[in-house]
């Protein structure tokens, strides 16, 4: 009856004082947005609350309170959804019995967590939230919970009830054991073997009200923060905790980008917090730009015969954009050529305009540039030479750079009518390649980096021989020492092999393989490739893909006959073979701005089928965050540990690290766990990337 009382308490005054206040949005805040909890995400302490971080906020944290070391990501999708990675080290206990196995490391637990957004706070209504802590792995921290907050000046009020972790002291009764008897009790353990949503013990067992009060100071980046948990600490994984209050209090101080914590937990401990954020909308670099060519709608002065060298070094200088060939034909100036420059279409295309403009004599009314992708002519943009000139020199009203030109597939007329540059020969690449690893029972942290040396031989614009040789510079790899031969795995050793593969030689043959790419109808590609395609299998390959222009929607398929390449011989085989391919469909939702979903279905490396899902959101600045998973035939128990293959990735523009307009992107991985389920094969080339500037997702 107490504990219904104090439910029903809370609530009231949580929904007095939404009435009564009216929401300040000028209320202070910190400038990086609200703090971070101590497992990640925003909160106060221990306990989350409804806020959320301002769209595309990256915060980095590292907390610690004696028992537990926690790092995490924390990282604000949409408006409405939070999303958090976060490695526990747990300083009470080792990573396994066995000293051989990881020494005297301590326990490490990888977590994932989510929230979203149900209700944005109003005049008189609350912001309400509903989250899931760590609710896909060993479930050590695994709460729902549902919160409120709402504003009153300085202050900020917030008030929740959790289930699981959060809930453990029980201080109310669970609202869903009235409904069902089957919610009065949480199942224990975990599903399959690790990784798994367990989906069968949401709000179900013990529940408790938590909740808290934050107060901005005066001084800007001071905030203060009182909280009331509903953890008891008593069936903690690092052992029972002494708990002497449930009141934890603590302080935040914001310091340009790095925000430092410091609090009082339990009645007996302190703890201390690093937190570093940035924007990823908002990332920028300094750009240094050549100026934009001015543009004249007087061309009657402007000589009948273009100065192709003029226009030539213009493009190149100015615009970033090398031609392959020019054509004058009848009112129409065509012109071939790949940009290597500028990642923004609208301002690429204004600067080739100009550069072209600048030149252009009055009879010539249309403007066509065919932008190319290697040897692929991808991409025409049919410009209207008197409209785009008229907005360009600022000669109308409200000027719209966008409606002067279309962007279609390439035309037989502009394709065939200029003759381009002969690209035979020889061409060489190199570039800086990383891989890392985290939560490995001899080091946390493992990585091999270094150079890919990259070359070859174009025969013509279809065909062409590349080869990759990989340099080895730095890495911990030879460390690791776990190995699943001894055990009895169900699934062909596909990845699992991977120290073999890494260590075997500072110089290492990634691949050599003859590759042949063409446009064999208007928006269908195709390519075929045979050799060794990448570290651990080789074979022949085929794909084909149907991406229209500036379509939300691609498909295609790949299909693959490769064998096991030998890690104790460079160029031999082993004896596995398999038959791999996959639908790949790819789609960028309008209901979801700047996202892509790629469902990629059909048969892997280890001859398991099913389906991987692969999510990237993309930020203003070019930055894309990027999550996957591959759910296949392949049971928990056959894939092992994980249950299911799984992994993050952040995407980032080279753009980012120049002071000059530059193309490419690097990607920095993270697989927790890597098993040989769900395995696709890297393929050396990808039509998606090759045909991205029909309907740009990357750039």
């Amino acid at each position: 009856m107490r504990n219904n009382f104090l439910s029903f308490n809370c609530a009231w005054l949580m929904l007095l004082v939404s009435g009564i206040v009216q929401a300040n949005d000028s209320w202070p805040t910190l400038s990086n947005g609200p703090s971070q909890a101590v497992h990640g995400g925003v909160g106060l302490i221990q306990t989350p609350t409804a806020r959320m971080a301002e769209e595309g906020n990256f915060s980095f944290n590292y907390t610690d309170n004696q028992q537990y070391r926690f790092w995490s990501v924390s990282i604000q999708l949409y408006p409405w959804l939070e999303t958090t990675a976060r490695y526990t080290d747990v300083r009470t206990r080792l990573y396994s019995s066995s000293e051989a196995f990881s020494g005297d490391q301590t326990y490490k637990d990888k977590g994932l967590d989510v929230k979203l957004r149900l209700w944005q706070e109003s005049q008189f209504l609350p912001e309400v939230a509903l989250g899931f802590k760590d609710f896909g792995g060993t479930g050590l921290f695994e709460s729902e919970f549902v919160s409120l907050s709402k504003r009153l000046g300085n202050f900020d009020f917030h008030l929740g009830l959790g289930w699981g972790y959060l809930g453990a002291a029980g201080n109310v009764t669970n609202p869903f054991c009235e409904v069902r008897d089957s919610f009065c009790t949480r199942p224990g353990g975990f599903s399959g073997q690790g990784g798994k949503i367990d989906y069968q013990r949401f709000f179900k067992g013990p529940a408790s009200v938590f909740g808290g009060i934050s107060y901005q100071t005066a001084w800007q980046p001071l905030l203060f923060k009182l909280e009331y948990e509903g953890n008891n600490y008593i069936d903690d994984f690092a052992g029972e905790l002494p708990q002497d209050s449930r009141w934890n209090i603590g302080a935040t101080y914001q310091y340009q980008d790095f925000t430092f914590d410091l609090n009082y937990q339990r009645g007996n401990t302190l703890g201390f917090g690093v937190h570093y954020a940035f924007n990823l909308h908002q990332a920028e670099q300094y750009k240094i730009k050549p100026p934009m060519i001015p543009v004249s709608t007087e061309r009657s002065d402007i000589p009948a015969s273009i100065n192709f060298n003029t226009l030539i070094s213009n493009l190149y200088y100015n615009a970033g954009f090398v031609p392959r060939g020019v054509h004058v034909e009848g009112d129409e100036l065509i012109i071939h050529g790949h940009s290597i420059a500028f990642r923004d279409d609208e301002e690429l295309t204004e600067r080739v305009g100009r550069a072209i403009a600048a030149q252009l004599p009055a009879g010539l009314k249309t403007i066509r540039v065919l932008e190319y992708s290697g040897t692929l002519p991808l991409v025409e943009k049919v410009i209207d030479a008197d409209s785009f000139i008229a907005a360009v020199s600022y000669d109308v009203l409200q000027p719209d750079l966008r409606s002067t030109y279309i962007r279609q597939e390439p035309s037989l007329k502009a394709v065939e009518g200029v003759r381009t540059a002969d690209v035979s020969g020889f061409y060489t690449n190199s570039e800086f390649f990383w891989v890392q690893s985290f939560g490995n029972p001899e080091q946390f942290y493992m990585y091999q980096g270094g150079l890919l040396l990259a070359g070859g031989y174009h025969f013509n614009d279809k065909f062409r021989l590349n080869g990759t040789a990989k340099l080895t510079m730095l890495d911990n790899f030879d460390q690791f020492n776990f190995k699943v031969d001894p055990l009895d795995t169900a699934l062909p050793r596909v990845r699992t092999f991977v120290r073999e593969y890494v260590t075997r030689s500072r110089l290492s043959v990634e691949n050599v393989y003859g590759h042949w790419q063409n446009q064999i109808a208007p928006s269908l590609f195709a390519q075929a490739y045979v050799g060794y395609l990448e570290t651990m299998f080789g074979g022949a390959g085929l794909e084909l893909l149907y991406r229209p222009v500036d379509s939300n929607f691609s498909v295609g398929f790949d299909l693959n006959y490769v064998k096991q390449r030998s890690f104790e011989k460079e160029f031999a085989f082993f004896d596995y073979s398999v038959l791999t391919g996959h639908i790949n469909v790819y789609w960028q939702p309008e209901f979801l701005p700047d996202t892509r979903l790629t469902f990629n279905i059909g048969q892997f490396l280890a001859k398991d089928k099913g389906v991987n899902v692969d999510f990237a959101k993309r930020f203003d600045s070019g930055m894309i965050i990027g999550a996957y998973a591959a759910i296949t035939d392949a049971s928990a128990a056959d894939y092992g540990e994980g249950s299911f293959t799984k992994g993050f990735y952040l995407s980032i523009p080279f753009d980012l690290f120049s002071v000059r307009p530059s193309k490419g992107r690097g990607n920095v991985p993270w697989v927790p766990i890597s098993r040989d389920g769900g395995q696709p094969l890297n393929r050396p080339v990808k039509l998606i990337d090759v045909t991205e500037i029909r309907s740009p997702f990357n750039d």
